[in-house]
C-alpha cells in the first residue's frame, strides 16, 4: 500500500492496482512494481509501513482502526495502532443507572463475557468426546453388557478434567489471565502445552 504527499501531508491512499495522474504526467501501474523507493518519492509516492506493535489478538482484545503517519524528515509513512482495549471477561447486567437511561432492566443480562463463551466450548468439547462412548452405555441398559473398566475410567477423566477447565476460566482475573491460560509454550524437549488443561481423548 503506498501514500500520496502533497504540502507535507498524506491526501490519498494507493492500492498500487491502477496506474495514477500527478499534474500533467500519467504514472502507470507499474510505478509500484519496477520503480524503486526512492524513484516513488521523488514524485512524492511512499510506501507505507505497517507497525503491528500494539496490535493484539483479536480474539481477547479489540484493536484501534490504523492510523497514518507521514514524517518529513525519515521520509517515510507509517500505520500504527493505538492502545487495544481487553474484552470483558465477565458476564455483565444492567445497572440501576442503566435502566434510568433507559438501556434496559436492572439486574438482567447486557452482555455474555469471553468467560461464558469458553465455559460453553469447553462443555461442547467433553459432550464430543463422552458421545464417542456413549453407545457403551446404551448397550449396557438395553442388553446388560458391562461397560469396560478403561471406558468407565476414560469418561470419568473427561468429566473431571471439564470441570477443573471451567473452573480454571472461572477463576481467571482478567482478560490477560484467560489469554494466558490458552498460551501453548514449547518445553527444551519440543512438547508444546498451555496452563488450561486439555479434554482427555481416547487413544
Amino acid at each position: 500500500m503506498f501514500a500520496l504527499i502533497e504540502s507535507g501531508s498524506i491526501t490519498k491512499y494507493l492500492n498500487g492496482n491502477k496506474g495514477i495522474t500527478l499534474g500533467d504526467t500519467q504514472y502507470p501501474r507499474s510505478i509500484y512494481t519496477l520503480w524503486s523507493e526512492a524513484e516513488r518519492n521523488a514524485i512524492n509516492i511512499y510506501s507505507i509501513t505497517f507497525d503491528d506493535t500494539n496490535k493484539k489478538d483479536k480474539q481477547w482484545y479489540i484493536n484501534t482502526n490504523q492510523s497514518y503517519a507521514y514524517d518529513a524528515s525519515a521520509g517515510t509513512v507509517t500505520a500504527t495502532y493505538g492502545t487495544a482495549t481487553a474484552k470483558a471477561h465477565a458476564d455483565r447486567n444492567f445497572t440501576a443507572q442503566d435502566e434510568t437511561d433507559g438501556l434496559g432492566t436492572e439486574g438482567e443480562l447486557d452482555y455474555r463475557g469471553l468467560k461464558y463463551n469458553l465455559i460453553q466450548t469447553v462443555k461442547a468439547q467433553a459432550a464430543g468426546e463422552l458421545n464417542k462412548t456413549d453407545w457403551y452405555i446404551t448397550r449396557n441398559a438395553e442388553k446388560s453388557t458391562a461397560i469396560p473398566s478403561a471406558i468407565t475410567t476414560h469418561r470419568d477423566l473427561v468429566r473431571s478434567r471439564q470441570a477443573a477447565m471451567e473452573t480454571q476460566i472461572t477463576n481467571a482475573s482478567n482478560t490477560p489471565a484467560l489469554e494466558t491460560l490458552y498460551t501453548y509454550t514449547e518445553d527444551s524437549d519440543g512438547v508444546t502445552s498451555r496452563p488450561l488443561a486439555e479434554i482427555p481423548t481416547l487413544d
